[in-house]
């Protein structure tokens, strides 16, 4: 007689294994000092599903890697000998960038020259150009890069140089970029390009996930003069010569002093991901100053201090005229979100700019969720109609702009690597204006008085913002 399951017997010890678990998982969330919220919720979740919640919480919940220090200290150390002098904070600068440099540890800079380049089509014709003309060094950093009709003709391109003798290094991260085969990269390997991994998938990520902490930068330098960043990515998907649904995007093309910054981020992720530190002094040519400021912007998950996110709030608490906000995913925390109502309470013209049809439908759903509370406060609220808007700006004044990698979401401001440039400049202002003038455009506007949503959708809405933690 086969033994019978003794449920009785069973439950009193199940009970005294789930009195212990909650309040020792309960310690362990709260010694994390995350908003009381989101620890609330993640205390909430362990109780009512203790091994589910324990496996979503393991991969999937806040998380901090120990970069800081290894950043800071052996990545800046191992380059120290060839870092440029002038490479060294500024005790002068305006209050923003102050913020940004105690943050960062990057310095204000400038630039001679920026081109605001509206879509793929005209970055990756530009990105070729520069690549041509390279002489000494390539070093490409970037969370997509495709196997497709956009990255094939890139890849060849920085195989010719490879052969020319130009030291090529690409950087990739291991999630955004999982299509890129064997095959596909054979002829970079072969043609001697130095190929990089971010964050490479390993066996080891079981114990110590990094599902969240992906590489969102986008980087290019060529030869330490000229730099490109932004949000676009190598993708069909963001080319419209190939694709005339491509994602509406923007990217910068820069030179001057600006560009050693970015050599220094790319250097430094380089080192964190490869153990290589970069030596070669021809990787520093002469700076050129300009009269546009410029200072880059990085941010991860290796900094409690989210500097992208406190420079955008204290862009915005600074404003006096206009705060001008394009993002293609908008969840914003309370410190966003109040920057947002309070300067449009001033009175001051605040216009939020998001896709009336995103990539991702939870994000869109959490994003209106917050469209009631912008619109009582004055915020309007727009949204483009005719593709996916993937642009990441924000335009303050008359001539403040931060334009760069991160959207404005809890995913960009505390778990991804980011790269955004803070840029001091009329013109390129008006530039930029004048591009957000022509989304606009394109948007429609989301009015107070407009008929409401179907409750479904609007109770499907406010519970899809529970999760903005981890969108």
């Amino acid at each position: 007689m086969e033994p019978s399951f003794d449920w009785e017997t069973l439950k009193p010890w199940l009970i005294g294994l789930w009195a212990l678990y909650v309040p020792v998982m309960a310690g362990w969330i709260v010694m994390r000092k995350r908003e009381p919220i989101a620890t609330l919720s993640w205390i909430l979740s362990l109780a009512a599903l203790p091994w589910v919640g324990l496996l979503i919480y393991h991969f999937l919940g806040p998380q901090r890697i120990v970069r800081q220090q290894r950043r800071r200290s052996l990545s800046r150390r191992s380059l120290e000998p060839v870092l440029p002098a002038d490479l060294v904070t500024s005790d002068d600068c305006a209050t923003v960038s102050h913020l940004a440099q105690t943050i960062t540890h990057f310095a204000p800079s400038s630039a001679v020259d920026v081109k605001l380049l509206v879509g793929g089509k005209a970055t990756y014709a530009a990105l070729h150009e520069a690549i041509a003309g390279a002489r000494h060094h390539l070093h490409l950093e970037y969370y997509i890069f495709e196997p497709d009709q956009t990255g094939t003709p890139l890849r060849d391109a920085l195989v010719a140089k490879a052969r020319e003798g130009v030291r090529v290094r690409l950087l990739l991260d291991a999630v955004g970029s999982a299509r890129l085969s064997k095959a596909f990269l054979a002829p970079l390997l072969d043609a001697g390009v130095e190929v990089g991994w971010f964050h490479p998938l390993k066996l080891r990520w079981i114990w110590r996930p990094r599902i969240n902490m992906r590489n969102h930068r986008k980087i290019v330098i060529v030869d330490g003069c000229v730099a490109f960043t932004g949000g676009i990515n190598i993708t069909d998907e963001e080319n419209e010569a190939v694709n005339p649904k491509a994602f509406h995007d923007l990217h910068l093309r820069l030179e001057g002093s600006i560009v050693r910054w970015l050599q220094l981020a790319f250097l430094e992720d380089w080192h964190y991901a490869t153990g290589v530190a970069l030596r070669d002094e021809r990787l520093w040519p002469e700076a050129r100053e300009g009269t546009m400021l410029a200072h880059a912007l990085p941010s991860g998950p290796d900094s409690v201090w989210e500097s992208i996110h406190r420079v955008k709030v204290e862009a915005i608490h600074q404003a006096d005229k206009r705060v001008w906000l394009v993002t293609p995913y908008f969840v914003p925390g309370e410190a966003a979100r109040m920057a947002l109502t309070s300067a449009a309470m001033r009175g001051l013209d605040v216009r939020v700019v998001v896709p009336a049809r995103s990539d991702s439908i939870l994000v869109s759903a959490a994003a209106r969720s917050y469209y009631d509370e912008l619109l009582a406060s004055g915020v309007r609220v727009f949204e483009y109609e005719p593709r996916m808007l993937h642009s990441k700006a924000l335009l303050v004044d008359e001539d403040t702009c931060v334009v760069g990698s991160a959207n404005f979401d809890h995913r960009s401001f505390r778990l991804n690597f980011e790269l955004s440039l803070l840029l001091h400049d009329r013109g390129l202002a008006r530039e930029l204006e004048q591009e957000m003038e022509a989304t606009l455009a394109q948007c429609r506007e989301v009015k107070s008085g407009d008929p409401p949503p179907p409750f479904l959708r609007r109770l499907a809405d406010n519970a899809t913002r529970l999760l903005s933690p981890l969108l």
